[in-house]
């Protein structure tokens, strides 16, 4: 142990004098955390968005085989059966439609929800408030834009107003609502949305709340076999979980393979790092090992310089993915729905310790091959170099 810690310091000392190399594993390695960091914070935000505001004894029913309530439908009656329901304590009938409006600051097109709503839709929402206006008025053609939705997208300002084909709407309000998919959303009063879009008596989905969150099973067992309605019936929570779960996976693949291929290319740099550092202090090496020093130290003193220098790039890309990632609000299409879902960066404790855990993998493999090329290396022919 005396022998490996003397050899260690001295390696340590020494990075000064070997600088360039040295920060070139460190980038390296810099790079490859922060990169992976941020990719999956996109994941775990979408995740959040989705799912962080749901309730649990809150139910959503949608048609039987539908995958979201873009391809959902009930008929008046039908719905009015299913908010009816004994076991729920208030109800919201609603309908989903899909508006174009400009992105800010890059003038494209996006998907954007509107929902035509009840008046229970703001109950049934987790923390919903009313930050700036007022809540639309029944009968009019108003509407109120969640903070995200007014954030990323044109004219969403209350005061102004849009037109979605031959209608116009007055934007008079912006809406939190718990930092959850509805502030990616646009809401109006649902019979004012049916007779712009020419929707009838027609809806997408029923959002309940469970007078007692035991009664489920009772619920959902009384509407499959009603022989009126043909409808499906999900915990809100699992429901939100399943929507945004297509994407975070596929995010999270993309994240890891592009880390992985750029965790290559650190691992490169770190054997150039380490095969140097052991070429550069040849003679060192071979002057201790003269002396007594046993191969094994130094074997373990080139591994902790090389673990040194990948937790200094670990710590240092991770850090650059908290300043820089964490937080930022950005929209992207939920595959679900086909509609724009705004979400903030989530960069997470398990995220950070993630990156911190692939960096020291790459000190590993980094400098395991040039540790065990020092301790073989021939003693008379190192001393002539």
């Amino acid at each position: 142990m005396s022998q490996t810690l003397a050899i260690t310091l001295q390696s340590l000392r020494s990075l000064p004098s070997r600088l360039g190399p040295s920060l070139v594993a460190i980038v390296g390695v810099a790079g490859v955390v922060a990169v992976l960091v941020a990719v999956l914070s996109m994941a775990n935000g979408f995740r959040a968005t989705l799912s962080g505001a749901a309730l649990e004894d809150n139910v959503v029913v949608l048609r039987t085989g539908s995958s979201s309530e873009l391809d959902s439908g009930f008929d008046g009656e039908q719905a009015r059966l299913i908010a009816q329901s004994e076991e729920l304590s208030m109800a919201s009938r609603e309908l989903y439609v899909m508006v174009e409006i400009a992105k800010k600051g890059i003038g494209t097109y996006a998907n954007v929800p509107f929902r035509g709503v009840e008046a229970e839709a703001s109950q049934m929402r987790k923390d919903f408030e009313i930050v700036e206006g007022q809540m639309f008025e029944p009968g009019r053609k108003q509407l109120i834009a969640g903070i995200g939705a007014s954030g990323q997208f044109e004219g969403l300002e209350p005061g102004n107003t849009l037109v979605f084909g031959t209608e116009r709407w007055d934007v008079v309000g912006v809406f939190t609502a718990g930092g959850g998919a509805a502030e990616s959303e646009l809401w109006t009063d649902a019979p004012v949305l049916q007779g712009a879009y020419r929707r009838g008596n027609t809806f997408s989905i029923v959002y309940g709340r469970l007078e007692n969150t035991d009664n489920f099973n009772v619920l959902n067992d009384r509407l499959s076999n009603d022989p009126r309605l043909s409808v499906q019936v999900e915990r809100e929570t699992d429901y939100l979980a399943a929507q945004s779960e297509i994407l975070a996976s596929f995010i999270s693949v993309v994240g890891y393979g592009i880390a992985i291929l750029m965790a290559l290319g650190a691992m490169f740099g770190a054997l150039n790092t380490m095969y140097s550092a052991v070429s550069d202090r040849s003679r060192e090496i071979a002057t201790l090992r003269a002396l007594g020093f046993a191969p094994r130290s130094i074997v373990i003193s080139i591994m902790i310089e090389a673990f040194v220098l990948a937790l200094i790039g670990g710590l240092i890309g991770a850090l650059l993915a908290y300043v820089f990632f964490n937080g930022l609000t950005v929209s992207t299409l939920n595959f679900a729905s086909f509609t724009q879902v705004v979400f903030a960066f989530a960069v997470t404790p398990d995220l950070l310790i993630q990156g911190i855990v692939l960096a020291l993998i790459i000190g590993l493999i980094g400098g395991l091959a040039p540790a065990i090329r020092a301790a073989r290396m021939p003693i008379v022919a190192a001393l002539r170099e």
